[in-house]
């Protein structure tokens, strides 16, 4: 198959002289950005930065798939393991806040009796399903930052990643956040004290930061769903979220379901039954034991 004008440039087959000269004789049609091997959005930036666009969208193709593979092994060893070695944990009771007024109705409501074993395993899987990964999840994230975005990593104090936006071609200094409900109060103080630290070191060095430069990157989740935290920080950086973030940080519109089918690959590989069941049916035995 023919290499296309872009794959030429980026083998160093061609200059970038070349390459120009080919695009404006490409006519203009919906179907250019085909013809030598850009997306829309690439070609955008492209049209922005010249030269500096293109060796942008070669360093961003790259990070993508080293991201894609990273994020899977970084899910595997990170998320899944802490879930899998918590999960353990709670064949113990007193891992657990019981609610005398609660525990049996929840089994009931569950499991339809009030039998220790489905006080076990309402207890189990609350735990399991909700609070367990969601936190294990947030709290693995600044080392994913570290690990699987290290391509973008800030050397600015109070910044997670920097990273030229596919969307206006502007750096961005970028702080890092889980999802929609993720911070508190006073984490909009900490995000806007860190900003205000970064426009400073702008003014003092002569650097050209705006204050839509400064922003907050959700990693999943939509716009809509955006805690009133968030909205505060918005009345004055932005926050994009989800599909909106990592088409500007990739520049490609499908990479945030690239992100998530690449976990549905690795989820397929789970299943926790065997765990789970080992894991209730000791509980059940210390709830016994307890009279609850």
């Amino acid at each position: 198959m023919k290499k296309t004008l872009f794959e030429q440039y980026m083998n160093n087959e061609i200059a970038f002289d070349e390459f120009n000269k080919q695009v404006d004789c490409i006519c203009e049609g919906s179907s250019q950005y085909n013809d030598f091997g850009l997306s829309e959005s690439e070609f955008i930036l492209y049209q922005q930065l010249g030269q500096d666009g293109l060796d942008n969208i070669i360093a961003a193709r790259k990070h993508k798939l080293e991201i894609i593979q990273n994020w899977k092994k970084f899910f595997r060893e990170e998320i899944a393991e802490s879930h899998r070695k918590n999960t353990k944990k709670l064949e113990h009771l007193n891992e657990f806040n019981l609610n005398p007024f609660l525990d049996s109705y929840k089994a009931n409501i569950l499991l339809g009796d009030g039998s220790s074993k489905s006080k076990a395993t309402a207890l189990v899987y609350a735990r399991v399903l909700g609070t367990s990964i969601n936190t294990t999840f947030g709290t693995k994230l600044q080392k994913f930052c570290s690990n699987i975005l290290s391509g973008f990593a800030s050397t600015t104090s109070g910044i997670d990643i920097e990273f030229e936006d596919f969307t206006d071609g502007r750096k961005k200094y970028c702080q890092i956040k889980a999802g929609p409900n993720t911070i508190n109060k006073d984490d909009v103080k900490t995000i806007s004290d860190h900003f205000s630290g970064v426009k400073n070191l702008a003014r003092t060095n002569n650097l050209n930061i705006g204050f839509n430069d400064l922003i907050v990157g959700v990693f999943y989740g939509k716009e809509k769903d955006l805690s009133n935290h968030y909205k505060k920080i918005q009345e004055v950086y932005p926050v994009y979220i989800g599909q909106d973030f990592w088409f500007r940080l990739t520049g490609d519109a499908d990479f945030y379901n690239e992100l998530t089918a690449a976990i549905d690959e690795v989820a397929a590989e789970y299943d926790g039954r065997a765990l789970l069941n080992s894991v209730i049916e000791k509980l059940a035995i210390e709830i016994d034991k307890a009279e609850l």
